[in-house]
């Protein structure tokens, strides 16, 4: 992407990275329609996402709102929270007031109950945090059991090749870059880390691995992209990896009696009209 380039000396203490608040706007504006955003990381991650009608999806880091309102247009039920503020500004704008976006870091306690959502899609934000551990325990908190987490990460084997030669590709370290969006250039910073380890976070967190997918860009990127495509017969490439996880159901299995108990006194079943209390 001709926005991006490499940072020619190592971030000044006074850098601030990361810094979404100053360049929200010139973000949003060029993922509408960017190969990399539009025909590509978005959709494999909602068509990962699959059948969500009904369900409750929560958009971790949601940036300007455009995976949150492409599952709406499935049938979801979405609430999101981001860090910016101007991000979540412009997600209000694209959702309307109706649904529940809230200001939060990923990493930190998040404003949402205890499995409240069947669903988690957290695209393109993990590779941001050096230790995923608090942030994969907060989502899958959120997540009711047997919910998945649908994520994707910066390609640890794209890293590796981008990376100076020597660098050793089992460390976990953080690489920076310069974007150049809306008239200014913005340092950012993200964390790169091996497979393993990646699956192994995952793992250790609570969570089971279904899909892990190198996805191929959407139909019509290749039309609308021919230089990128011209020496790539496959039409695929290498950017991001995609995972499919998901928080295991461990509860013991209802006897016939209990079923039948936890059907009776369900106060969700009530209110869906699926049963009436007793009078």
């Amino acid at each position: 992407m001709s926005w991006i380039s490499p940072v020619e000396a190592s971030p000044g203490p006074g850098q601030k990275a990361n810094d979404y608040d100053r360049f929200a706007e010139a973000y949003a504006a060029e993922n509408e329609t960017s190969l990399i955003n539009a025909y590509y990381a978005r959709p494999a991650i909602v068509d990962l996402a699959g059948d969500v009608t009904g369900h409750r999806v929560l958009d971790a880091g949601c940036d300007a709102g455009p995976v949150a309102e492409a599952l709406r247009e499935r049938g979801a039920v979405v609430a999101g929270f981001d860090s910016s503020a101007v991000m979540l500004a412009l997600a209000r704008r694209r959702l309307g007031d109706d649904v529940v976006l809230e200001r939060a870091e990923l990493g930190g306690p998040l404003p949402f109950a205890d499995a409240g959502f069947d669903d988690v899609v957290a695209s393109l934000v993990l590779h941001y945090l050096e230790d995923w551990t608090t942030a994969l325990a907060e989502l899958r908190r959120v997540l009711k059991p047997g919910g998945r987490l649908i994520a994707s990460v910066n390609h640890p084997f794209v890293s590796q090749m981008a990376a100076p030669r020597g660098t050793d590709y089992f460390a976990t370290r953080s690489t920076s870059e310069m974007w150049e969006l809306g008239g200014a250039k913005h340092l950012m910073t993200f964390w790169e880390r091996p497979l393993h380890a990646i699956t192994d976070t995952f793992t250790a967190a609570g969570f089971r691995i279904d899909v892990i997918s190198e996805s191929a860009p959407a139909p019509g990127a290749r039309e609308r992209f021919p230089e990128v495509f011209a020496q790539k017969q496959s039409g695929k490439f290498l950017c991001f990896l995609f995972f499919v996880l998901t928080r295991p159901d461990l509860r013991p299995p209802l006897g016939p009696n209990a079923a039948r108990a936890a059907i009776s006194t369900s106060p969700v079943l009530h209110r869906n009209g699926l049963r009436h209390p007793e009078r």
